[in-house]
């Protein structure tokens, strides 16, 4: 009989069909699989940790990224501001001019919160490696109970 046709799919013997490991107890069996699942899970657990902890790095610099930008953009949007609206007073109403200056400030806003919305999701939050690892885990899981 062939390997692989009796439908056993656990590989572990050679053509002939006699195990690889036959002085191992059922008993020894289980704690080995055992043993490789836990190491298993704790691998899986550190590359999660690892991906998540990256992930959370481009997030924070995409955040300061904002934040700086936005209180820069305040600090030259304020002083222009006050610049333009001192000059457009000698044309129109004051309040108007003022007005006008704070429009203006809420066009720039938008700009900014659309650009670091667009950085936010760039970011990942789920680790895709993890996610892939962990399904070949599974799948390596039950060819060893079969």
């Amino acid at each position: 009989m062939m390997a692989g046709t009796d439908g056993w799919q656990g590989g572990a013997s050679d053509p002939s069909g006699t195990p690889l490991k036959p002085d191992k107890s059922l008993a020894e069996l289980f704690s080995d699989l055992t043993s490789d699942m836990g190491r298993l899970f704790r691998q899986q657990v550190a590359l999660a940790r690892t991906e998540t902890r990256e992930e959370l790095g481009q997030a924070a610099r995409a955040g300061g990224m904002l934040a700086g930008g936005g209180l820069l953009a305040y600090l030259a949007l304020m002083f222009a501001s006050f610049a333009l609206a001192w000059l457009l007073d000698e044309w129109m109403h004051r309040a108007l001019a003022f007005l006008l200056i704070a429009a203006l400030h809420g066009v720039i806003a938008a700009i900014i919160v659309a650009q670091g919305r667009a950085r936010l999701r760039d970011v990942n939050v789920a680790p895709k490696q993890t996610a892939n690892t962990l399904k070949e885990d599974v799948e390596w899981a039950k060819a060893q109970k079969s």
